[in-house]
């Protein structure tokens, strides 16, 4: 909890059971205004549960929920329900005690959503983004998010962290984000096997933390159940902390890999075919200045222009960019199943290609796990041409050998998502496409996948907005900016952001040395406040002159020698209330020195 500062909301003694299972039990959990706070836990653990009840959303089986008067609560569910709104608006609006429709408007406006769109015909992302909009147009003093970047792409995460980075009131959320949980959490939450742990170290080092943890537990083995026992035994020596321990060699042979590729991009750069005396069978792709655009009556997109690149057997290939830029058309293009619109594809020979299906479709509810992995029945599967026990191989994708007889409809989603891992891997292959395998994966499952493919003797094609994932995983990072620039950068995610910024100046160069008629026709920059920082700006002065006649009036009240004496507690209270409001004013004068200076650069 944040120094001298009390909850706004809080759980004691809170227990919830589900049948005969027991998700927690005696747990306390309290969050502070200011507070950031990551809840973390495996699938199934009850993470989502406990949010719920935090929200008020579920009622707790004992225990008692606590919320502070007069504080407002914003809750985002994974599946929000919007079937009793007809569009956008009218859903953003509904979460709000007292609807003000300037803020349902600059929230949309942030968000890039229109409010007349009918909620039935939003997309996943989309979907993402108008509960998104509901949750913080309320100004709530709580904010209880469950995997609020799901389906969103990276400048929406981006946006997203700024604003929650800027938020004043009390945050708790659950992510399998890395990067997000690093840029935002101030503490842990771990629910684990029904127990709720805490610490104030960063994100970073949670898994050093854990592991911790696992070998205090280890040593006390005998003070455990033997169901524990069996438990605890496979999460340590079936490789989950050992997943966590990054082995030094693949990293090394990451960078190794990253620097060929950059000497690649750069010979590809002068002369594109430096590398005509490859053997047969290593080149996967190559794309000559492909251009691809498509039109409507709505006017013409164009998805990429004159893109060259050349990928080669092994390469690991990350697609980056906004939602609707084109990614998708792209990765369909290097897989030869779009043509292009001009400049030439071709593909390498005696590819076999295997595709990650976020749906899981290839999966039947009824079978089970044996039957996924073995259907013509039998003990051993072939792995790479090797034989391998089922329940070694199972184990390897993080199961308990016992769930072998399980039926896939039991399964959690990221139980469903490892075993569909299981199936691809044991399929021989030299190509995989991943078009965003990281939504609702949780981070065992994550830290699986990573080390799987970057154990892959084969091509990858990934598209992804998980930051950290691409970071750890890709040679080289195909950004899709839109309006047909798609431009390749070897590395990841943080190498592209390097590299993009090294070639601004560059590119302002190039700007420069246009024609003035050419200048005019570039985008505009921004000159004057957004609709709603000019709000916020408005509303300022009014807000700091409450705060100030609140100080004035709790001061007086504090001066009178006999309060003390009269009523210690009431004094107490008021002394934290005139701490609380300072800070408040202090907040507000800054907010608007911050904006004044703003406009005045964008006006001036």
């Amino acid at each position: 909890m944040a120094p001298n500062n009390p909850a706004l909301i809080s759980l004691a003694g809170a227990s919830v059971h589900l049948g005969s299972t027991t998700l927690f039990e005696g747990i306390d959990v309290s969050v502070a205004r200011g507070e950031k706070i990551a809840l973390v836990g495996r699938n199934g653990s009850g993470k989502s549960t406990l949010l719920k009840c935090l929200a008020g959303e579920i009622d707790i089986d004992t225990g008692e929920r606590f919320l502070q008067p007069g504080a407002r609560v914003a809750y985002l569910a994974q599946e929000p329900d919007f079937s009793k709104f007809p569009t956008v608006a009218d859903f953003v609006a509904g979460g709000q005690a007292e609807p003000m429709q300037y803020r349902v408007d600059a929230v949309l406006e942030a968000l890039d959503l229109p409010g007349d769109r009918a909620c039935a015909t939003l997309s996943g992302g989309e979907s993402r983004r108008a509960a998104l909009a509901r949750a913080l147009v309320d100004e709530p003093d709580v904010l209880l998010l469950d995997e609020p970047t799901n389906h969103l792409d990276i400048p929406t995460i981006l946006w997203l962290e700024k604003e929650l980075q800027q938020f004043r009131g009390a945050l708790l959320l659950i992510s399998h984000d890395r990067a997000f949980l690093q840029n935002l959490s101030k503490r842990i939450l771990w629910l684990d096997r029904g127990v709720l742990r805490t610490t104030e170290r960063p994100f970073s080092e949670f898994e050093t933390w854990r592991d911790e943890i696992f070998k205090e537990e280890e040593a006390t083995y005998h003070k455990l159940d033997r169901k524990i026992q069996a438990e605890l035994k496979w999460m340590w020596e079936g490789g989950i902390s050992g997943r966590r321990t990054r082995n030094m060699g693949r990293v090394r042979r990451l960078q190794d890999m990253r620097q060929e590729r950059t000497d690649r991009i750069k010979s590809r750069q002068v002369n594109f075919a430096v590398a005509e005396g490859d053997s047969s069978g290593k080149l996967v792709v190559e794309a000559e200045n492909i251009s691809k655009s498509f039109h409507s009556d709505a006017g013409e997109r164009v998805i990429c222009r004159d893109f060259s690149t050349r990928i080669l057997r092994g390469d690991k290939v990350g697609l980056i960019g906004p939602n609707g830029a084109g990614k998708s058309t792209i990765l369909k293009m290097l897989m030869g199943e779009i043509a292009p619109d001009s400049g030439n594809i071709r593909l390498g020979t005696n590819l076999q290609t295997i595709v990650f299906d976020q749906r899981r479709a290839q999966l039947n509810p009824n079978d089970t796990l044996k039957q996924v992995l073995l259907p013509e029945g039998g003990d051993n599967i072939w792995v790479g041409g090797k034989p391998r026990h089922i329940s070694s191989y199972l184990k390897d994708f993080l199961f308990d050998p016992s769930m072998m007889e399980q039926p896939v409809r039991a399964l959690s989603g990221g139980e469903r998502n490892r075993l569909l891992l299981a199936k691809l891997f044991a399929q021989p292959s030299n190509l995989m496409v991943l078009d965003e395998p990281t939504n609702d994966l949780d981070m065992d499952t994550l830290d699986l996948l990573e080390e799987v493919l970057a154990d892959y003797d084969g091509t990858l094609l990934l598209v992804s907005h998980d930051r950290d994932f691409l970071d750890r995983l890709v040679t080289s990072t195909i950004a899709v900016e839109g309006d047909g620039d798609v431009s390749e950068y070897p590395g990841g995610y943080s190498d592209y952001l390097i590299q993009r910024k090294a070639d601004e100046p560059a590119e302002a160069a190039k700007v420069a040395a246009k024609p003035v008629a050419a200048a005019t026709a570039a985008p505009k920059a921004k000159k004057k406040l957004s609709f709603k920082e000019n709000r916020e700006l408005e509303e300022l002065p009014g807000k700091m002159a409450t705060l100030e006649k609140k100080i004035a009036q709790l001061n007086a009240k504090m001066a009178d020698p006999a309060f003390y004496a009269k009523d210690p507690k009431g004094f107490a209270k008021a002394s934290e209330d005139l701490s609380a409001t300072q800070g408040e004013l202090s907040a507000a004068e800054e907010r608007w020195l911050e904006l004044e200076a703003l406009k005045e650069e964008l006006e001036g």
